[in-house]
Parts: C-alpha cells; structure tokens; sequence
C-alpha cells in the first residue's frame, strides 16, 4: 500500500466518455482515458484491505490490491504480470466488465470505489505499448490433441491455458472471424475489434490452430470429433434467444437483437449487404423491448444508425437508484443502470408487457403493450396486467433484447448425446459433461451470463481437461 491516505487525499475521478454529439456519428469506442498522471493517483486509493471485497467479487479472482500499488509505483510490467495471472484477457474485462469488483470495494460503501476497471485497462495498454506483452511459445508440447469448439471468452480462455499446457489446441468457430460474441455481439463503440486481433496474433504465434466457417456437428460429425481428438471443450455459448410469443410476430420489421448488432459489426468490418437484407434504424421508430446490456447496444447502434426515435421497454419494474435494505454491500447492487448508450437519447419505460404487434400489408407499425404489476404469491413474484392501461406505441423496427434461453442443442449437442439441465444447458459438473473426454465452458453450461464469467469458466475447464489428459 504506497499511499495510506490516498482514498481520503484523492478524490474519485473517472475517465468519462467522448461528448455525445462527436461520438454519435462513428463506431469508435466511446469511453476516454485518463493519463498516466491521474491513473497512478486513481491507484492510489486502494487501502489494500485486511478482507479484500473485491477480490472475493471478482470473478476470476483478480489480485487487485496488488497490481493496483504496482500501477501506483509505476511498475506497469508487475502490474500486468499480476493481473494476466488469473485473467487470459484483461483488455476484454477493462473495457466491458460491469465491475463486481469496483461495486464490492471497500470505498463502495460511499459511492467512491477505486476505478478498477479503468485501471485494469490501462495496465493491459501500457503493457501493450512498452513491449511487455510477447508471444510465450511452448517449450515442450504433450503429444496430446484437443477440439475447442467456440471462439468467444470461455473457448479462447481454454485454449490459452491448454496450449500454455503444452497441448496441441484447435479452436472451431463457425462464423468468419475468430471472437464469438466479444466480435459479433458488441459494438465496436465499446470494444474495438482490433484489441480482439492483437491477441488473436499472439496466439497463433504461440502454436493455437484456429479454423473459422466451420460448424462442428455439420462439416465435422461428433463421431469424428471424439476419434479425432483426445478431448474436446464445448464453449458455444447460449445462442438460443428468447422469443416473443405473441400475434403479429411474423411481421416484416421485427428482428432479434443479436442479428441486428452481428450485422452492423460486419458492416463495420466492411461487409456489404443486399438492402432487403439490412436491418436498419435509419429514420425509423425503433423499439427495444428487453432492459438489459444487449438491449442497451440496440439502443447506441440505433442511434448511429439514425434512428428518428428510440424506445427500451423493460417488463420489470424500474430498479431504485440506490441500495435498498434487502440490497446491502458489498453484494451486487440491484440499481438502475444507465449506460453511454442511453445517455445518448432514448426514451426508457419499465413494467409493460408486449401484447401483440400490428401491422399493415405484412409491415409492422407498432406494437400494443399493457402496463403489469408484479406480486409475490407463495414465495414467487407473478405478473399481472392492470386493466384498462393497454395503448399502442408506433414502431417501423423491433428489436428482441429479452435474453437467451439455452445453447442451441441440434447439431453437435444432440450429436454427442450430452445430457441438459432442467434449463437446457449442457450438464456438467465441475466443467465435466456426462460424455467422456468432453467438457463444457461458459455459457453452454451456465447460461446466458458475463463475459469475466466466461474467462473464469474457461480455465477451470482447461485445468480439468489438463488433469484427464495427463492421468494416463
């Protein structure tokens, strides 16, 4: 702890976001630094606490307190050698990581937790900028071959470990370009995909195979797999959606989110579609019907898109501002978020339920929603609608941002005969699947969750994947 009075002698400083109106006409990430002046002083207020709260919050167990008095001492190499010990991509988790670690710290309590994010980030640029990132290959490989099928966090997690292993590693995505959702499901307004490509360079260099346009369970059977391999990792995420199940939902016009965000980041990349297959806000009344993150991307890539009007609609209710008693530190707050996108222009309102969807000669122009109540009947919160508030709220666009609700189980799930969970995810117990060398990662086993949890699952699968391995 270099500074003992830092977090009473500094105050709170983040870095804020580029202005609105410069940052609404392109696709570059929207959060701006501090210097390196102001980031060591930001360090500076971690007390180094007897029972740190945001190590125990952090998914991936991020030594904070450590790399934190690094950044403060300028020891930037330390620093990033502390935090890429438990965490394969610090540069994905510094930039959209919601911070479970900054809402448990210590500071918390008084709105005025050290930036951990923020720092987090810098370290990884720094490290990046001075040289300390290098290919680290190998030295002995085990002979041993393993099937990684997913390229998003928790595969790419896997197969660094599993490579730094020794093993002999290659990854299947079935999309053209290697990242999973971190490529295709998140604006480039909060990650630029170049940051995915610099890593993505180190680990060919370090011997990982990757093999794009490929869905395994089509292209390549399961059978095939299991002969071909001596273990395999599935990390293919939650790609399920959650539907809308009301009339109307056929209409022209309605589309779910994540087809809408993959679409405009392959424009970004310099794709080019046909204009019956664009999905485009342009000059039309979008409504976003889900409150989450991915509803809230919606919103930003609706905006630079042109939208002529943007509105969120949430079925829950509106979440309090601050903590309430049921809430206390240093668990995550259950409070109203308000992210870069909202703060750019859109109407948002919570509690309405989605009746049905109207339209006109196969087009949609809007959608007729009804305010709902939520009550806890025996132990359980059940909705119920509030006659006589239903209306109509005009729409030309309609985006589906309610969740996922399971991995995709045809193809290569049903293919290898894994067992599923009451949820539908693949079952799997300490990452281990119910078929034998296979393993589960991520999202396909826990569901639709963060990307730092995705991190953590990935590791662990690669240790557990390691131990079968080299049990012979």
């Amino acid at each position: 702890m270099g500074n003992p009075k830092g977090f009473i002698e500094i105050p709170k400083k983040e870095s804020g976001y580029r202005p609105v109106n410069e940052r609404i006409y392109d696709f570059g990430e929207v959060e701006q630094t501090l210097n390196e002046k102001d980031r060591k002083d930001q360090a500076s207020r971690c007390m180094d606490c007897g029972i740190p709260f945001c190590h125990w919050a952090c998914p991936v167990s991020s030594k904070i307190p450590e790399w934190q008095d690094a950044v403060y001492l300028g020891n930037w190499e330390e620093a990033y050698d502390i935090l890429s010990s438990t965490n394969s991509f610090p540069e994905f988790t510094g930039r959209v990581c919601p911070a479970p670690c900054e809402k448990s710290c210590v500071l918390a309590i008084h709105e005025e937790s050290v930036t951990i994010r923020e720092n987090e980030a810098s370290v990884v640029e720094q490290a990046f900028g001075r040289g300390y990132v290098t290919p680290r290959i190998p030295e002995v490989r085990t002979g041993k071959k393993v099937a990684v099928i997913g390229s998003g966090p928790a595969g790419m997690s896997a197969a660094d470990v599993l490579n730094q292993a020794g093993h002999t590693v290659t990854v299947f995505e079935q999309d053209d370009a290697i990242g999973g959702l971190l490529r295709y499901g998140i604006p480039d307004f909060k990650l630029n995909k170049t940051v995915i490509d610099r890593r993505l360079d180190l680990f060919v260099t370090e011997g990982i195979d990757f093999k794009t346009n490929t869905t395994v369970g089509k292209d390549i059977t399961a059978e095939k797999l299991l002969k071909d391999y001596d273990a395999v990792c599935l990390a293919v995420g939650a790609m399920k959606p959650r539907d809308l199940v009301v009339e109307g939902r056929d209409l022209d016009g309605v589309h779910f989110a994540m087809d809408f965000l993959k679409q405009q980041n392959k424009v970004n990349r310099g794709e080019v579609f046909a204009e019956e297959e664009r999905i485009s806000a342009k000059e039309k009344k979008v409504l976003v019907i889900g409150g989450g993150d991915t509803g809230s991307d919606c919103v930003g890539t609706s905006i630079r898109q042109k939208a002529e009007s943007v509105l969120q609609i949430e079925i829950l209710p509106k979440p309090p501002e601050t903590r309430v008693d049921n809430n206390p530190w240093p668990y995550w707050p259950n409070t109203l978020r308000t992210s870069s996108s909202h703060q750019e222009g859109c109407e948002r309102r919570w509690s309405l339920a989605t009746k049905r969807v109207v339209g006109k000669e196969g087009k949609i122009t809007g959608v007729e929603v009804v305010e709902v109540i939520w009550e806890k009947i025996d132990g359980r919160f059940q909705m119920k609608e509030i006659p006589g508030t239903e209306e109509l709220i005009e729409a030309d666009l309609v985006l589906l941002s309610m969740g996922f609700v399971s991995p995709v189980h045809e193809g290569l799930l049903d293919g290898l005969g894994v067992e599923y969970d009451e949820r539908g995810n693949v079952k799997a117990v300490t990452n281990t699947t119910t078929v034998d060398k296979v393993f589960a990662a991520g999202d396909v086993a826990r569901g639709a969750s963060l990307v730092v949890h995705a991190i953590r699952s990935g590791r662990d699968a690669a240790e557990k994947i390691h131990e079968y391995l080299m049990q012979d």
